[in-house]
């Protein structure tokens, strides 16, 4: 009899324990989401290698408070519905409570309504559009969002470029490119610029030249192209073959036109988390890591999700447990160094940090890198 209670006692020891967090047990599971196939797989591919290699790190150094981390990433392939399918494999499946993603933002926002509903973490690393956080307490992001970046395009094509008008060359059908292109407008005619030419495009178009000719004709200064690498690729071409050789400048949707784009884009600068030539001591470290454990220069997707992990790793540390109430918290109250910068968070849990500007160059070898050009700050 003795025996039968003693087991009684710990069978239900283990049952509350399992009730007390799903990431109970040796590891504590973090869901992550993101296009590691399709149109833009770069970015998802990128943040997962980031991703994993901050769990590297982190499980090498013996984990989050004796427990070590583990991963389950899924392809959401840059499709909202199946990023809503993730999650809920994720959750129900898996019984993760902390999710990181997705990457862009209408993947994102697909499933913040659920994570905050059912008090799962969810960590935006790249989702820039401004409402990802309208979804309440338990959604936070690692990326600064559209109407900063936005406004860095504008005073940098302003300020340091010196360009008295600019041409905006936008696809109507993806708010991404809106909110970028609103926001440039508005701090560029702020400091005194003229917008000349507004031209859109729809989502999955090839053909550019009939926006194209009006731009040229009315002779920008710059032209502003705020949009994903495939597409501004496409346009770069056609805007070069018609002679157009301004100043382009976009935003941080341009990551990865060094592996997907020629000379078109030389001339051109976008903005950016961190610059891989920054002189930050954690910036080098991590460059090196990554360097040596994938053969390739992190962009800046692969920081965000290494930067991501390890915000949700001190918030862990901080909070003393894997609860996501107290998680949350502990997260709000994050002031820190991380690889993209010196973060805080404002009260939409939207990150306070500087911008960078990357200049498109060549490099010793001949073909395409980024360089270095300015930081703007918030």
């Amino acid at each position: 009899m003795k025996k039968v209670l003693v087991a009684l006692a710990a069978m239900l020891v283990g049952l509350v324990m399992a009730g007390c967090s799903k990431s109970g047990g040796n590891t504590i599971k973090i869901g992550s989401i993101g296009p590691l196939s399709g149109a833009v797989a770069v970015y998802g591919v990128e943040c997962k290698n980031g991703i994993d290699l901050a769990v590297a790190e982190i499980n090498a150094a013996g984990g989050v408070n004796g427990q070590l981390l583990e991963v389950i990433a899924e392809d959401d392939e840059g499709n909202p519905e199946k990023s809503v399918s993730a999650y809920k494999k994720l959750v129900t499946k898996d019984g993760v409570t902390f999710v990181i993603g997705s990457l862009t933002s209408g993947c994102t926002q697909a499933i913040t309504q659920s994570a905050q509903a059912q008090k799962i973490i969810q960590i935006a690393p790249a989702a820039t559009a401004m409402t990802i956080t309208d979804a309440g307490n338990y959604i936070f992001r690692t990326c600064f969002i559209d109407p900063f970046q936005g406004t860095v395009g504008g005073k940098f094509a302003g300020d340091v470029l010196g360009a008295n008008t600019a041409a905006v060359l936008y696809d109507i059908g993806n708010d991404y490119s809106v909110g970028l292109k609103d926001n440039f407008i508005v701090e560029f005619e702020r400091l005194g610029g003229r917008v000349i030419a507004q031209e859109s495009y729809n989502t999955g178009d090839k053909d550019f030249n009939a926006q194209i000719t009006k731009i040229k004709n009315v002779n920008a200064d710059v032209i502003y192209l705020p949009d994903y690498y495939g597409t501004v690729a496409l346009i770069a071409k056609q805007l070069r073959a018609q002679g157009i050789d301004k100043p382009i400048v976009g935003a941080d949707g341009w990551d990865g036109l060094t592996e997907n784009a020629g000379e078109e884009v030389l001339n051109g600068y976008y903005s950016n988390h961190y610059a891989t030539d920054s002189d930050s001591e954690a910036v080098q470290r991590f460059v090196m890591a990554f360097e040596e454990k994938f053969g390739k220069k992190p962009n800046s997707f692969a920081a965000l999700g290494y930067d991501s992990v390890y915000l949700l790793k001190d918030a862990i540390l901080n909070a003393g447990t894997t609860e996501t109430a107290a998680v949350r918290d502990a997260l709000e109250a994050t002031n820190g160094d991380y690889v993209t910068g010196h973060l805080t968070f404002d009260e939409k849990r939207n990150p306070i940090k500087s911008a960078v500007i990357l200049e498109l160059a060549r490099g010793e070898d001949g073909g395409l890198t980024t360089r270095y050009k300015t930081t703007i700050h918030p």
